[in-house]
């Protein structure tokens, strides 16, 4: 095991990587749940689709952990499942075996792009001010999705605000979260996890933890074959080409779907890889080498681009790098032996999913909020006294958790960057990748405005 993920040159233990593959997986075991719930409105069986967000968890992570060997765990994205039902399947009419075609595509497409290392340069043309916003931007978004899952900011009023104290989920939530802070400050190994587990447990007599309604195993797996490879028979991605009046609207949703999940993923790996050390310098040489896939950077890209498609055709939205990977890495995982534990933890759960889903999102919420403190330490490398900086930096870094997006964060801050850099005389500085992707994120949002 040693010697296979590297864990002492890694600076990391066996015991360490358990507790942050952990972590990690009760800190995003929601999705076994929520993403059946949400992709059923679009007439798919939720048994085949709880079955298939499980399936493409398990093996998009194994991807991750055995191939690239980092401690990123990978699974349906949220928001990505809700536009593959409100707006492709609802809003555009599409049936769900269209949409699950365009995923297909998706992720070919991706591969196409990784292969060729075009998610590679991207990631390298983005100036370091902008990868430390990225990175402070991705702890504002994890812990406003913390707060977001257990409902304490409340929009009742029409505008954000703090939630009336008079439900149990919330004085759990607040018990967690003292209980998170205590054990960290005190360095308390685990604390993050040992938390998650004991607010967990003072939850039962609030009522707060309860099992969400599931189906067994063996109900699951007689459902799969009705999404299992439905991309190949009838309606299917043959049909999505049969009215060439609809090509464009076709090509104009697998560009959205692309250019959402390619620069979340890379969002989560600029902000959570380069300061904890996963993507170390030397993986930036063997970058530069540009001869086939040695560094990790360029074999998690790998791994994620795949995972899209392998997805699909078991029956789900796109498979993407969980941003609440970051909790586990938050503890101190390093190498693929935390997504081997999350995978296995994903396998047990299809077994025991009453039980996962009795975890709340008040026993949760807190370990993403804590990992969201730890990762804005990245805003302190920006020069906020310069606006030439500040700008692009602040709506990189504050716009991912107000649009509940890092793609439109990255879009914000890159397209102020262009702005900025042009009033000052110094378009010349702006690399030739990053205008073709601000040029490809103003076309998408022009594109969404006008589906």
């Amino acid at each position: 095991m040693e010697k296979f993920f590297k864990l002492k040159a890694n600076g990391t233990t066996v015991g360490t990587e358990i507790i942050a593959g952990l972590t990690t997986f009760f800190a995003m075991a929601y999705i076994i749940v929520v993403n059946p719930s949400i992709l059923s409105q679009s007439g798919m069986e939720w048994g085949a689709v709880f079955l298939a967000t499980i399936i493409a968890s398990i093996i998009g992570t194994l991807i991750m952990g055995l191939v690239a060997n980092v401690p990123y765990a990978q699974a349906p994205g949220m928001g990505l499942n809700a536009f593959f039902v409100y707006t492709v399947c609802a809003g555009l009419g599409f049936t769900w075996q269209q949409a699950l075609s365009m995923v297909f595509i998706c992720g070919l497409l991706n591969i196409i792009l990784t292969v060729s290392k075009l998610r590679k340069y991207i990631i390298k043309s983005i100036p370091v001010s902008m990868q430390n916003a990225i990175g402070g931007g991705i702890g504002i978004f994890v812990a406003y999705i913390g707060l977001l899952n257990v409902g304490i900011i409340s929009f009742d009023s029409g505008v954000p605000a703090l939630a009336t104290l008079n439900q149990p989920k919330f004085w759990v939530f607040l018990i967690g979260l003292a209980l998170s802070v205590i054990l960290l400050v005190k360095n308390v190994k685990g604390a993050i996890l040992i938390a998650i587990i004991l607010t967990t447990i003072i939850g039962i007599p609030f009522q707060v933890t309860v099992p969400s309604d599931t189906v067994s195993f063996t109900e699951a797996c007689q459902a799969l074959p009705t999404t299992f490879l439905a991309i190949f028979r009838e309606g299917g991605i043959i049909s999505l080409f049969n009215d060439l009046s609809k090509l464009p609207l076709v090509l104009i949703t697998i560009f959205s779907f692309s250019i959402s999940d390619t620069f979340d993923t890379i969002g989560t790996f600029i902000g959570t890889g380069r300061r904890s050390g996963i993507f170390s310098e030397e993986d930036e040489k063997l970058m530069e080498s540009g001869s086939g896939f040695k560094s990790r950077l360029d074999k998690a890209l790998f791994a994620d681009a795949t995972a899209t498609s392998i997805g699909s055709l078991f029956g789900t939205s796109n498979t993407t790098t969980f941003v609440e990977s970051a909790s586990g890495i938050g503890v101190g995982g390093r190498t693929g032996l935390t997504s081997v534990v999350v995978a296995i933890c994903f396998a047990i759960s299809a077994f025991l999913a009453t039980f996962v889903s009795a975890v709340p999102f008040a026993a949760t919420a807190p370990a993403l909020v804590l990992v969201g403190v730890m990762m804005t330490s990245s805003f302190q490398e920006i020069k906020w006294n310069d606006l030439e900086e500040a700008i692009p930096a602040f709506f990189a870094g504050i716009f991912m958790a107000i649009c509940y997006s890092i793609s439109y964060g990255i879009a914000a801050g890159f397209i102020f960057y262009c702005i900025v850099k042009i009033c000052k005389g110094k378009a010349k500085e702006i690399h030739p990748i990053l205008w073709v992707c601000t040029g490809l994120f103003v076309l998408n949002f022009i594109l969404l405005a006008l589906l």
